[in-house]
């Protein structure tokens, strides 16, 4: 790897979302408008090798790959070791 020594990390991530419908009608739904991160660090390295190992970081970063990316969803259900179908929810089984 890029063998930076970091001598402290700290990261705050923050959701700005919107949750509307009713859970007793079955219309809940939440709609994302942003989410924020803020990383602080403490090291002796370059500002720019830190910069790098950032941009790696970021770039390899599953969570953040989520939220940047489309990707599909197939969800499945067992309810006591049986499958439930939910219709608009759950894939079809093979």
């Amino acid at each position: 790897m890029m063998k930076i020594e970091v001598k402290g990390a700290s990261c705050k991530v923050g959701f700005n979302k919107v949750l509307s419908g009713s859970v007793l009608k079955g219309t809940v739904n939440v709609r994302w408008k942003s989410v924020m991160t803020h990383l602080k660090l403490e090291s002796e390295a370059p500002r720019e090798r830190i910069a790098t190992l950032i941009r790696n970081a970021k770039q390899a970063c599953p969570a953040e790959t989520l939220i940047t990316q489309q990707v599909t969803l197939t969800s499945y259900v067992d309810l006591n070791g049986e499958p439930l179908d939910i219709e608009g929810m759950t894939a079809e089984r093979r």
